[in-house]
């Protein structure tokens, strides 16, 4: 039964992948809230893309401070997963801090490592510029500055967040 609820949340969150990009019927109420309620459930179900996504989206742009709250919280359980783009997301919540998570500079720091060492090329900027600015609780460091706007240089281009 686990293989099979796991397949079928696979297959609502690529629906809903799709619906979310799908160019036809733009604006529709009712596709919106149908693909919302997919992505809400397949991150109810554990689907590191859909935590990932759907928590980035409630985060940005949630109506109140529960669904931000909610997006924070699926943010940090896809990082905590591996996924790539939820880790530098988790790193700029920890760096600016939110309601429920506190601004915490060597958690961000710890944050941006992960996604920059997985070529998160943002997240290598980000921490090239805190080496040669000394912030996020760290010592000014030219050279470790240049290995990570090195490291940004062979990162991907295509973030997603």
């Amino acid at each position: 039964m686990p293989q099979a609820q796991t397949l079928m949340t696979g297959l609502k969150y690529r629906l809903a992948e799709r619906l979310f990009h799908a160019s036809w019927l733009s604006g529709s109420q009712q596709k919106h809230r149908l693909t919302m309620r997919l992505f809400n459930h397949c991150a109810n179900a554990g689907h590191t893309g859909a935590l990932s996504l759907y928590g980035h989206m409630l985060f940005q742009r949630g109506n109140s401070a529960q669904e931000k709250a909610k997006g924070a919280r699926f943010v940090i359980k896809a990082a905590q997963a591996g996924d790539v783009h939820a880790q530098y997301q988790a790193a700029c919540i920890y760096e600016h801090g939110c309601a429920q998570y506190q601004s915490d500079p060597a958690k961000a720091v710890t944050w941006y490592a992960r996604a920059a060492e997985c070529h998160h090329a943002l997240a290598a900027q980000r921490l090239a510029h805190a080496y040669r600015e000394g912030s996020l609780g760290l010592s000014v460091c030219p050279h470790k500055a240049e290995q990570w706007e090195a490291h940004a240089r062979t990162g991907s281009d295509a973030e997603l967040h």
